[in-house]
């Protein structure tokens, strides 16, 4: 019978030779096992190594674009691959936003770079659902994509040219931060899972350290406003006048005070719109914040997006540093937007977006900011005369005429001229050290009798040079302008009437005003500028009676 045999390599072994082959497959399989450990290790030493030079780039990193450098050469340099896109959590969890990305990737395929970065992604966008519950990293292959789903995505990753797309959710303790895309043929899924345990910790530290200055800047502006308030010669929590038109004002203040509604405060010039707009953010759930105030009409064209937006480092010359802009500083807040009549058209485009959308991008920024701002806006123009003429958008008009206040000019309401008389004098009394106690019946007569083109504004500063002029304790006249109420006369239709109704009219309207003193200090004679006697004799030749003017 013959013997088995055994072809090993060409050798024909007997069975003689049987334990000599079993040692040497035990030889090689140690040998094996060996050159296996000896890759592992070097895998783990290579991995390491990764992982501690992306450490050693980005330990010193404490701004976005330091980290965004760093990023996108350690990936370049150690791994060969580059960037696609690190989005970030919004406030809301629910939103991404793009945060950084390797422009070259895409730089000759379509859409472009910003067309994909003004791309918003939400938790319930496929590719970022998987991504979101994955613990692991999740890698797409991009043909078998191409095959199942055919996405736009998909069809941007086939462009670039790469086998995979590698990505990841970045995650610190239990907090979502964002989530990273890379384009490569093979990466290391346990590298992939270092580097962003990595790079969450940094977006993390970097977006405290940013939070960190915005609320230092906002402590620093806040504490410049409180101390102008101090400064301020107004007591905002209290309004003075209590006559029927004010009245009107007090009630619609008190239905819109407790919403979040855009109150659009109307009025001449000096009728007190900066003291409603106080009062209204006194009476409403902020009130514990500062209400912000933007004089438009005092900014130039050029600063005011800047000063609304606030801008980056950078963005212009002279930004040599990040600046917060006012809507960041009221948020949670009012924002008082004062004579918003005089904005620039192009600032209102970006003004009507933001109160729309509720958010903003700095000057030479590409974040996105929400804010929640409660809009209180104030104008002496009418605005759908500016409407109408072009110099106003009716869009915007449309977004802050929500809920108008119109302040009626002090002519008006001269019924409350004592009140704010009275207070004024106590003001200037306690500033200048007086002790003025009343105003004289002359004094009060002549305030009557003026037409007060400037409102209450005009009076404060009338008052406040009178008390200077006075030498003791009785107000005895006010110092007005001369013949400044004839000029500010409100038009009439003059073809309606004869020459002698005319007359008629105004010499009883000027009665009326001085309370049907007719000559003297304040009367009508006065303010005409005709002697008593003369005023007597018209009277008498048209007629005019007490019943008329005291009607």
């Amino acid at each position: 019978m013959a013997k088995p045999t055994l072809e090993f390599y060409g050798w024909v072994i007997d069975e003689i030779n049987i334990s000599l082959l079993q040692g040497i497959c035990a030889q090689i399989s140690t040998a094996m096992a060996n050159i296996l450990a000896n890759e592992a290790l070097e895998k783990i030493n290579h991995e390491q190594s990764v992982l501690l030079q992306f450490s050693n780039e980005i330990a010193g990193v404490r701004i976005k674009a330091d980290l965004e450098c760093a990023v996108i050469n350690v990936l370049r340099d150690v791994l060969d691959t580059k960037l696609a896109m690190i989005h970030t959590f919004d406030d809301d969890g629910f939103g991404l936003t793009p945060y950084m990305s390797d422009t070259s990737l895409f730089k000759d395929v379509m859409p472009s770079h910003d067309e994909r970065v003004a791309i918003k992604l939400t938790i319930e966008e496929p590719y970022t659902a998987r991504v979101v519950s994955s613990k692991e990293p999740v890698v797409f292959n991009v043909e078998e994509e191409l095959r199942t789903t055919n996405s736009l995505f998909a069809q941007l990753w086939k462009k670039v040219g790469f086998q995979n797309t590698y990505a990841a959710l970045l995650r610190v303790g239990n907090t979502n931060v964002g989530t990273l895309w890379l384009l490569a043929d093979y990466l290391d899924p346990a590298v992939v899972k270092g580097i962003c345990s990595q790079i969450s910790m940094a977006i993390a530290n970097i977006q405290a350290n940013e939070k960190l200055i915005l609320y230092k800047q906002q402590l620093e502006q806040e504490n410049v406003y409180l101390k102008e308030q101090i400064k301020t010669i107004y007591n905002f929590t209290e309004i003075i006048g209590n006559g029927p038109q004010m009245q009107k004002v007090y009630q619609l203040m008190s239905l819109v005070a407790e919403s979040n509604s855009t109150v659009l405060i109307l009025g001449e010039t000096g009728t007190g719109k900066e003291l409603i707009a106080r009062a209204i953010h006194n009476a409403s759930p902020r009130k514990d914040k500062l209400m912000i105030k933007v004089n438009c009409a005092a900014m130039p064209a050029n600063l005011i997006e800047s000063e609304l937006f606030g801008h980056e480092k950078g963005a212009f010359t002279g930004a040599t540093e990040r600046r917060i802009g006012k809507f960041e500083l009221a948020n949670n807040s009012t924002l008082f937007l004062d004579e918003i009549g005089e904005m620039p058209l192009e600032a209102q485009v970006k003004l009507l977006r933001v109160i729309q959308e509720r958010e903003l991008e700095r000057v030479g920024g590409k974040d996105t900011v929400k804010v929640n701002v409660r809009i209180v806006a104030a104008t002496n123009r009418d605005l759908e005369e500016e409407v109408n003429a072009g110099r106003f958008r009716s869009d915007l008009f449309y977004r802050l005429n929500v809920f108008p206040i119109l302040l009626p000019p002090l002519r008006e309401r001269m019924e409350d001229m004592e009140a704010l008389a009275n207070f004024f004098v106590s003001k200037y009394n306690k500033n200048t050290g007086k002790n003025i106690t009343r105003i004289s019946p002359k004094a009060m007569q002549q305030l009557h009798s003026y037409l007060w083109p400037g409102n209450v504004r005009e009076l404060e500063h009338l008052i406040e040079r009178s008390v200077l002029m006075t030498t003791d304790n009785l107000l005895r006249e006010v110092y007005l302008p001369k013949k400044a109420d004839t000029q500010n006369a409100p038009e009439e239709n003059i073809f309606s009437k004869t020459l002698e109704d005319m007359e008629r009219t105004f010499i009883i309207s000027a009665l009326k005003r001085c309370k049907g003193k007719i000559s003297g200090a304040g009367g009508a004679a006065e303010v005409l500028d005709i002697p008593g006697n003369t005023l007597h004799s018209k009277m008498k030749k048209l007629d005019i009676t007490k019943a008329d003017y005291f009607s």
